[in-house]
């Protein structure tokens, strides 16, 4: 079903243009002091560069994610459940979708490609999945046929345990590994108590999990075959991730949204503990403190860098590739709060410096580099978009 949304004829259209500045930097809002050198507020940096900003679509409800194909055309989830696909100007309502429950922050969440995608049409979908007492992340697997209005051979390869009746913290982001793995991201459901079962084993909550293209749990999982742990686990102790990103090495990391305060970058390992909610730089959003009100605990990892005030992150890239010379390696990041383009320069696994761009299009809820090495977000608005990033000339 073709749907009517504006499309912006060829690309052609220029539509604003942001700049970065140095920022003013409030006072923190959690009273923590780093434990290392620039894990926090690294020194502004400004690259001089002005972005000219394309709109591409334009009435879209609240997208979540941007999926770039290999033979130019696009998919967007929107939240409410819908899949849109986009070619040569037009754009097409996917139709054969699971349901989804879309309240609150849950609907439809992320789509990746299989490595493989040119040949076999997979694509992998996350979602607030309607249950039995409650809802809780899924992610399918499904062929997107060839003109891309519908899907086929839809199977659900995984379902985050247990069901809970909730409506925040969903994650999630799906990370096609070099192995052919899938990393997904998942949220601890974020009400008291459930959040606290984040250091449990016999869950998903707030977890990391790695499962095969089937669904089929990963030989060399850390806790395969460990009493009373689930085997998808990859990494434990995280409160709400809503980016990933493999860097030019293949090493993931995660960006997650902390509390009031302490929204994270982690370099994930398998089998390691980022602490949530032992630990944070954060506070409850009451100005309490969490738990103990620590930020450093034997035997849990220390982020490689983290905002307070907090950015809510979600969607983030490496870049790779020539329109920005400059920013090869660099982590560019979607924020919501405020709205905007996060990059971080890094150096030996530490951040260097931080740089923030305002494009006035609202809150960016995911990121993408093009193969022509432009940079493609999409915003979390009643009317959201599709947009295209470029030097300005």
């Amino acid at each position: 079903m073709t749907r009517t949304l504006s499309v912006a004829a060829a690309l052609l259209c220029a539509g604003a243009t942001a700049w970065a500045e140095p920022w003013p930097q409030p006072a923190p809002e959690a009273p923590f002091s780093p434990a290392f050198a620039e894990q926090t507020r690294a020194p502004a940096i400004n690259s001089g560069i002005t972005l000219a900003v394309q709109p591409v679509v334009r009435g879209l409800d609240h997208p979540w994610a941007v999926e770039l194909l290999p033979d130019g055309a696009v998919l967007i989830t929107e939240r409410p459940g819908r899949l849109t696909y986009l070619k040569d100007g037009e754009a097409t309502a996917v139709e054969g979708l699971p349901q989804v429950d879309a309240k609150g922050q849950g609907g439809l969440l992320d789509v990746a490609i299989a490595r493989d995608f040119a040949s076999s049409r997979v694509i992998f979908v996350s979602y607030a999945e309607p249950r039995e007492g409650g809802n809780g992340t899924s992610v399918a697997r499904m062929v997107l046929a060839p003109d891309g209005a519908s899907v086929s051979d839809v199977q659900v390869i995984f379902r985050q345990q247990p069901t809970y009746d909730g409506d925040k913290h969903f994650g999630s982001r799906i990370v096609p590994m070099p192995d052919g793995s899938l990393i997904v991201t998942l949220g601890e459901r974020s009400d008291t108590p459930i959040r606290d079962t984040a250091q449990e084993m016999n869950n998903h909550l707030g977890k990391l999990v790695r499962i095969m293209p089937d669904g089929k749990v990963p030989g060399d999982n850390p806790y395969l075959g460990q009493d009373g742990a689930q085997p998808e686990i990859y990494a434990t102790g995280l409160r709400n991730v809503q980016a990933a990103a493999l860097d030019k090495s293949g090493q993931l990391w995660t960006v997650e949204h902390g509390p009031r305060g302490g929204d994270e970058v982690n370099r994930i390992e398998p089998g390691k503990n980022y602490g949530w909610p032992v630990i944070t730089y954060g506070i409850d959003y009451d100005g309490t403190k969490l738990n103990e009100g620590i930020a450093v605990q034997e035997g849990m990892e220390q982020p490689v860098y983290y905002w307070d005030p907090v950015i809510a992150p979600s969607g983030a890239a490496f870049y790779d590739g020539s329109m920005f010379a400059d920013w090869q390696g660099d982590l560019i990041i979607g924020a919501m709060k405020p709205p905007g383009l996060v990059r971080l320069t890094m150096s030996d696994g530490r951040v260097t410096g931080e740089e923030r761009f305002d494009p006035g299009i609202g809150r960016i809820r995911d990121v993408q580099v093009g193969s022509d090495g432009a940079i493609w977000v999409v915003t979390d608005e009643d009317e959201g978009g599709l947009y295209r990033l470029t030097p300005a000339q």
